[in-house]
């Protein structure tokens, strides 16, 4: 039987003995003061503890969490937390500490004073440091240890804040990141990580950051926009520390090659000055110019949904693997396969580092949709991935089939409502989908990131529903749980039927559900019209050209092929493109799988219309290795384009999947390939209607 139990474990079994009927993890968070991700997090544990005592946690959907078993275990448990001291820090809690005090240590720290303050033995702390070095090393730094000194994390400045950085990543959910209330109930070393992230500076960073009204900010994933202010926060807090950049040459570790916001930094790094009363040095301006290139330069590497061919080929056999196992048409839902794109090459990347995969809604998830789970995780094997993909993964891909299954079901609505949900794409979307067949009456209008939601004018919305605490006042906005308890619906339809009924009573809503309707006849006009002018113009300005590069590398036949359009008003800046399709092209494979074909794909400021040409190569070029390329497709379209273009020019990416189109791309007359590209795109709009 376990002797020993965390304090925060021990807490929530009390609350959950006290408890006479189901309680949520939301309330369990709220009572303790962590988050709902931490209660997810130690559940696991905590059901082992219970089982040990004979005990059982039962989960109900919709409802919360309680313990079950016979009366004599309950009392005996009882009886126990009433004995029992419980220690202080879990393992993880105590390296997390040892690493915040470590990298904000000016001097060596002795092992003595690190267990006497974790209340634990000095062998204990030299275990935590053995494990905690592989972690380290990951970021160039290295753990020194010797007798009578004590012990140190060495490296450069810059890496020690990447350790930071990721280490908050791993730890911290958005919410206590963003959140206006301090947890200062929290745990000791939840506040000492806030702490060494600069958490008390950051909602003034970022006022700062969207101050400066920088263009590219808003085109910004919210995760590259969190990372941004992550990096800025650490670089204050640092700063305030006197922990600061030394060289240039440690200052720029970030980059190989020039800096693009050297004058945005040092604006940025005045009016950081101003507002904050610090003084940073020179090196920090280089620094935070490599932070804002880093973040800016994320937005070219994203030029279209469907980038990467083999990744696309990955979810289309996904798709199909779990539309064999369920019957569920999932492949004709867009939705789903835009967000499997965007998610599994995030997932991949996280994989490949060896970052650390945490899914808080995993246990909920694999109890509430245990059959989609156990056919996600068979397909997913099916794939032949040389990685495996553990079960955190897996349960954010079910979030993502969820919420298309629940999408079969949508009712019409009337209450404008956005979504803030932290926990990423996928919860965001089975959240709205769980909603929306839960409380018809509410429109989804999109999901936001908290910084977004915290800047929106009123009139885009009736109602903005968040998961997280946002920098808003609490009548603004009404927050929920990514689960939606049965509590919280009747919440949220409490919530607009005052809503509602203020709004009736100032005259106001008849009027706005005039407006809305008829403002949702004309968005879906303008819609259909925006639809059938791309496709038209990238169907009339189609060409199947052959390509005399004999003797010519990978740069010079796309300058060859950029040559051909010279003259229809693509482009005013050729060469910039050749830059950023070669750059492209190493980034990721261009080569559609099992073929010799290829697309060539970018979007950029320097590109004036959409356009979309095939070029027969002469001499065939190898790519990826060791691949034969004969035909290229290449797709241009401007940086600023309409949510209707893209969607078009995704459409097109999928369409390369499609064998046909492939055999008439690299046999076929100019004619039959229009031929296949308009029946293609004319059902993509029928079924968009």
């Amino acid at each position: 039987m376990k002797s020993k139990m965390t304090a925060r474990q021990r807490q929530m079994i009390m609350l959950l003995l006290d408890s006479s009927e189901e309680i949520t993890a939301a309330e369990i968070a709220g009572n303790i003061g962590v988050s709902v991700r931490t209660v997810h997090r130690e559940m696991e544990d905590t059901e082992q503890i219970l089982h040990d005592f004979g005990l059982a946690l039962s989960r109900k959907s919709g409802k919360g969490i309680q313990v079950n078993g016979a009366e004599k275990e309950l009392e005996r448990l009882r009886i126990f937390l009433q004995e029992e001291k419980p220690e202080a820090f879990s393992g993880e809690e105590r390296q997390i500490f040892e690493l915040c005090s470590l990298l904000e240590a000016k001097e060596p720290l002795k092992l003595f004073a690190l267990s006497h303050t974790l209340k634990v033995t000095v062998a204990t702390v030299s275990n935590d440091l053995d494990e905690l070095e592989p972690w380290l090393r990951k970021f160039g730094l290295q753990l020194v240890r010797r007798r009578g000194y004590g012990v140190e994390i060495t490296g450069s400045e810059a890496d020690m804040r990447r350790a930071l950085c990721r280490l908050a990543a791993e730890h911290l959910d958005q919410s206590d990141l963003v959140s206006r209330v301090p947890r200062t109930g929290g745990h000791i070393v939840f506040r000492k990580l806030l702490s060494a992230i600069g958490q008390i500076r950051l909602l003034a960073v970022e006022s700062l950051l969207w101050d400066m009204e920088w263009s590219w900010t808003s085109e910004l994933t919210e995760n590259v926009y969190m990372e941004l202010l992550l990096g800025l926060s650490v670089c204050v807090r640092r700063g305030e520390i006197g922990m600061v950049l030394r060289s240039p040459e440690e200052a720029s570790s970030l980059r190989k090659s020039g800096y693009r916001n050297i004058s945005g930094s040092e604006q940025f790094v005045n009016r950081l000055e101003e507002k904050l009363e610090l003084k940073l040095p020179k090196t920090e301006i280089l620094y935070i110019a490599c932070l804002l290139d880093r973040a800016q330069e994320s937005i070219s590497s994203a030029d279209f949904v469907y980038g990467d061919i083999a990744l696309m080929d990955t979810v289309y056999r996904l798709t199909e693997q779990a539309v064999q196992r369920t019957g569920i048409p999932f492949q004709g839902d867009r939705i789903l396969r835009e967000g499997l794109l965007e998610h599994i090459e995030l997932a991949m990347r996280r994989i490949r580092e060896g970052t650390r995969i945490r899914n808080p809604l995993l246990g909920p998830i694999r109890k509430d949709y245990h059959y989609l789970f156990r056919i996600i995780r068979d397909s997913v094997e099916e794939l032949g991935l040389d990685f495996p993909v553990p079960d955190e993964e897996i349960a954010f891909l079910v979030m993502h089939f969820g919420a298309s299954a629940e999408r079969l079901n949508q009712l019409s609505r009337k209450v404008r409502a956005i979504l803030v949900c932290t926990s990423g794409l996928s919860s965001s979307r089975l959240l709205g989908e769980r909603l929306r067949k839960e409380m018809p009456q509410l429109e989804i209008r999109g999901n936001a990131s908290w910084y977004e939601a915290a800047r929106m004018h009123k009139e885009d919305y009736d109602l903005i529903i968040s998961t997280i605490d946002l920098p808003l006042e609490k009548d603004k906005y009404i927050k929920i749980s990514p689960l939606l308890t049965a509590e919280e619906i009747d919440k949220l339809m409490r919530f607009i039927h005052n809503m509602t009924q203020r709004e009736e009573d100032s005259g106001a809503l008849p009027e706005q559900d005039q407006l809305t309707a008829a403002e949702a006849a004309e968005d879906r006009i303008r819609s259909y019209r925006g639809l059938l002018n791309e496709i038209e113009g990238l169907l009339e300005s189609f060409r199947c050209c052959p390509l005399d590069n004999d003797g010519t590398d990978l740069p010079d036949t796309i300058r060859q092929m950029l040559d051909k359009l010279r003259g229809s008003g693509v482009t005013d800046a050729p060469e910039i493109l050749v830059e950023k399709l070669l750059e492209r092209e190493k980034m990721a494979s261009q080569v559609i799988p099992d073929t010799g074909l290829a697309l060539f794909h970018t979007r950029s400021s320097n590109v004036l219309k959409s356009s979309l040409t095939a070029y027969r190569l002469k001499e065939p070029l190898i790519l990826n290795g060791n691949t034969e390329v004969g035909t290229i497709l290449l797709m241009l379209a401007p940086r600023t384009l309409p949510k209707e273009s893209l969607e078009v020019l995704s459409e097109i990416s999928a369409m390369l999947l499609d064998t046909e189109l492939v055999h008439l791309l690299e046999k076929g007359t100019e004619s039959e390939i229009r031929t296949c590209l308009s029946a293609g795109l004319l059902h993509f709009f029928e079924n968009k209607r």
